[in-house]
């Protein structure tokens, strides 16, 4: 594990989204300056955050131009296309120009990797997936790589599983009656807390290197029905009925969701990084937002 280097400041944030917001308040926590783009400034609560217009059909304004140019860090959180990342497209002269520039980081995810009907995958594993999802984010993944090596820069890409945290989790959905009970027998996946994610960029950051690959993810990979029923019994909620993943009333999007099976083995990006989750498992993310919650 190399030593730790000071944070990168001014910070942007292309795609300032939950886990942006999220990821902004520990940077500033840490008195770096925090910038990031969205479709609709005017759309978004007023937070103190200085937030950019982007929008596919509209040049990058002035504002968000000299933002690239004094930026240190840029992390992108977009989906990609099928051209791969279209921020990365529309932004990519600026971020060539930019004198500051020292690191790039890219929130992908574990869609990259084939089913692995159950079975591990790490940081050596092949990124083997044929399904577009997966091809997409290989595809922006080597965008951005490329990006840091042409300027002989920093990068880090995070290969993540389901995120969940304030805002969006099985309390919330069970709360809203929106909680899906679908079972796939012998299906596990792991999960990652939108905090425990922050912290392992801003690790990342702290620890540049070049070509940096990053599968951050809870110690327990676990049956989602698991999950809805320990958090049903600790919001005192009743269990929608339960649904097979290959029922025709559950959508196509969601199928998808339940047809890869694997299990993230963490272990390299925690001695890389010298980072360790603070929510271990399903069960502290949930009784740490079911206490909040119940506040």
């Amino acid at each position: 594990m190399t030593a730790a280097v000071p944070l990168p400041s001014p910070v942007l944030v292309l795609g300032m989204g939950w886990s942006g917001r999220v990821l902004a308040a520990q940077l500033q926590a840490r008195g770096v300056q925090v910038s990031g783009t969205v479709r609709d400034p005017a759309s978004v609560a007023d937070d103190g955050l200085r937030r950019h217009r982007l929008q596919a059909d509209a040049a990058p304004s002035p504002a968000l131009l000299q933002e690239i140019a004094q930026a240190q860090a840029v992390l992108c959180s977009v989906p990609p296309d099928a051209q791969g990342d279209p921020v990365l497209r529309q932004l990519l002269p600026a971020l060539q120009a930019s004198p500051a520039l020292r690191w790039v980081g890219y929130l992908s995810s574990t869609s990259v990797y084939a089913d692995r009907a159950g079975g591990w995958i790490d940081e050596c594993s092949v990124a083997d997936a044929s399904e577009a999802a997966g091809v997409q984010r290989r595809l922006a993944e080597a965008q951005w790589r490329a990006l840091a090596d042409t300027r002989g820069i920093a990068s880090a890409v995070f290969r993540l599983p389901g995120l969940y945290g304030p805002g969006r989790n099985a309390l919330l959905q069970l709360a809203d009656g929106r909680a899906r009970h679908v079972v796939r027998p012998g299906l596990v996946f792991n999960r990652l807390h939108v905090e425990d994610l922050a912290a392992v960029i801003i690790a990342a950051m702290q620890r540049p290197t070049r070509d940096g690959l990053y599968l951050p993810a809870d110690d327990e990979p676990a049956p989602p029905q698991e999950v809805l029923a320990y958090a049903a019994q600790l919001g005192g909620f009743t269990l929608p009925p339960a649904m097979a993943w290959d029922d025709p009333a559950v959508s196509a999007t969601l199928r998808r969701f339940y047809a890869s099976n694997k299990r993230i083995d963490s272990r390299g990006t925690r001695q890389a990084l010298g980072w360790a989750p603070r929510f271990a498992t399903y069960r502290e993310g949930l009784e740490d937002l079911a206490a909040v919650r119940g506040a």
